[in-house]
């Protein structure tokens, strides 16, 4: 029955699970039960890239058609276990000075935020209380440019870094776009990666003007794609890998080979798309967590 409530012990943590008949994602069939066996099966890829994170949630409690809200702060009855990081809120809405955010770093945080119905889990590009151990480049098309063109521009990104001595790991959004991550050293503060990113982007518009832009405005955006570097602001969040994301079919945010991207911009349309969950799982099952070298830190940005 919808209703119905089950005890399940997690790493040594009990746990109420509810509703787990109750259908998420209604074009697959997909219920919270399934979002619940998709988070456990993926925690051992997903926890390393949460962890140490102040977390951001996109819930759905009535599933991806009906509606859903963001959340920072800690929840209502959050147990003891979680941790939970007061830190500064740059940029809050609603006016606070600090948040009490979740960090996910275990198998029963993951499952106590998926029965939430947690469905999108983002994060920033630094660990708590760190600089910026990451650099990521958003690339969004602007229809009727598509993933094709957008693997075109992650081709040219990812050899514009690496003339900087960075490298770079495509994965999708889950949706329309795709990022690249690239491992940085943590000793710049955020608006040092941040300018970094402006001006790669302000180059690679400036090289390829009909393919490449760099400003938000949108007259500029149709048949291009946006290499949004602003993803790298001390307030924004990125969809992390491997969660899932609010789409009529449970898509993932999944790692690329640069191989598959290659493929996609030369015209090969069933390369790199938006893989479902259990696609998703078959290739981390196939290639491991493709995005494993980011844990490892990475070189410093050039002044």
């Amino acid at each position: 029955m919808p209703g119905d409530r089950l005890r399940v012990e997690v790493e040594g943590r009990s746990l109420e699970l509810s509703n787990l008949d109750k259908v998420l994602y209604p074009q697959a069939g997909f219920t919270k039960g399934e979002v619940i066996d998709y988070y456990t099966r993926v925690a051992p890829a997903l926890l390393p890239h949460l962890r140490d994170r102040a977390l951001t949630r996109i819930r759905y409690p009535n599933g991806v058609t009906g509606g859903s809200f963001f959340e920072k702060n800690r929840p209502a009855a959050t147990p003891d276990w979680v941790r939970v990081e007061t830190l500064p809120a740059p940029g809050s809405t609603k006016g606070r000075e600090t948040i009490d955010y979740v960090v996910a770093d275990d198998l029963p945080t993951l499952v106590w935020l998926a029965n939430l119905a947690a469905l999108e889990l983002h994060t920033p590009q630094w660990r708590i209380g760190a600089n910026p151990d990451m650099l990521v480049v958003d690339l969004d098309p602007g229809p009727p440019a598509g993933l094709r063109e957008c693997c075109q521009v992650a081709v040219l990104t990812r050899d514009r870094l690496a003339a900087d001595g960075l490298d770079s790991y495509p994965k999708t959004s889950g949706r329309k776009g795709m990022q690249l991550c690239c491992p940085v050293a943590g000793a710049q503060p955020a608006d040092l990666v941040s300018d970094y990113a402006h001006r790669v982007a302000r180059e690679l518009e400036g090289a390829h003007p009909k393919l490449v832009v760099s400003r938000m405005a949108k007259n500029l955006r149709p048949r291009k794609v946006l290499v949004d570097w602003s993803q790298n602001n001390a307030a924004k969040t990125t969809v992390a890998p491997y969660s899932l994301r609010a789409e009529p079919n449970p898509t993932v945010s999944t790692p690329l080979t640069w191989a598959e991207v290659e493929a996609a911009a030369d015209g090969d349309d069933t390369a790199v798309r938006p893989f479902t969950a259990a696609e998703a799982l078959a290739r981390i099952d196939r290639y491991g967590d493709l995005l494993a070298p980011l844990r490892h830190g990475g070189p410093e940005l050039p002044a």
